[in-house]
């Protein structure tokens, strides 16, 4: 029988890949996903599933506030993108995590860490006290700050410009660009400086020379060679190019 599995995280893209990958294991049931914590919430309640693919940082309830409010625990496996929360704490008794872009062999891992509780005489449900005072732990932890704009100089003058509105940066001639509205703007940072400095979740290094905004992407189509083009939706239909050294880290941050 395959197991009943409700997903839950606040990135609509991260949610379509995972059900994609549960659904090419063959041995999950996908009966329910959402976005949206406080929706969540209701839906684990009245109708519990057999595990809860669960994001630990979200908007308005965290994954820890969506589990304190469930009168009836699911088993859980936690999905993050942050490694440094020491989630190993919670890969005890009927809870695992998997780190995002999730990896199919850590999936069937889970899985069938899962699927052995299942059986009785398995293990039993861990103490849930522990569960929340590790992970409340976990979460008061410092988490990364970004920037939501940056500066450009011209001349003696600074300019600065939101973040949302720059679809891509670009490196030429041994400077950086940021591109918003159409206009380029020269930016202090080199390309690979502003990859470590702005939100990853965000911003994508496609090629040594490019790092685009994932939320200006209008379409993806193949190249010869491995590659992709990548088709902006600004004014001017921008088509940028990913390396093909980095079309699959591109592929899974896409959830594509």
């Amino acid at each position: 029988m395959k197991l009943r599995a409700y997903l839950v995280d606040d990135e609509p893209l991260a949610l379509k890949r995972l059900a994609r990958l549960l659904e090419q294991t063959g041995r999950v049931e996908v009966i329910g996903s959402t976005a949206v914590p406080e929706e969540a919430v209701e839906a684990l309640t009245s109708s519990p599933p057999d595990v809860c693919f669960l994001d630990i940082h979200m908007p308005r309830l965290n994954g820890f506030e969506v589990l304190a409010r469930l009168p009836i625990q699911p088993m859980v496996i936690f999905t993050t993108a942050y490694d440094q929360y020491a989630l190993k704490a919670f890969a005890v008794n009927s809870v695992d995590y998997l780190l995002k872009p999730v990896d199919p062999e850590q999936l069937e891992r889970a899985l069938t860490k899962i699927e052995r509780l299942r059986i009785p005489g398995g293990s039993s449900q861990p103490d849930l006290r522990i569960l929340f005072k590790d992970l409340a732990d976990s979460l008061r932890q410092p988490q990364p700050e970004y920037p939501d704009r940056i500066a450009s100089r011209l001349g003696d003058r600074l300019w600065f410009i939101d973040l949302v509105r720059i679809t891509h940066f670009f490196a030429e001639d041994k400077l950086t660009y940021a591109v918003a509205e159409g206009k380029t703007h020269c930016v202090d940072y080199s390309i690979a400086e502003l990859e470590k400095r702005l939100d990853p979740g965000k911003f994508l290094r496609i090629h040594r020379s490019t790092l685009v905004n994932a939320a200006w992407i209008k379409e993806v189509a193949s190249l010869p060679g491995g590659g992709l083009s990548v088709r902006l939706k600004d004014d001017r239909n921008t088509e940028l190019t990913v390396a093909r050294d980095r079309a699959r880290e591109f592929k899974d941050r896409l959830g594509y």
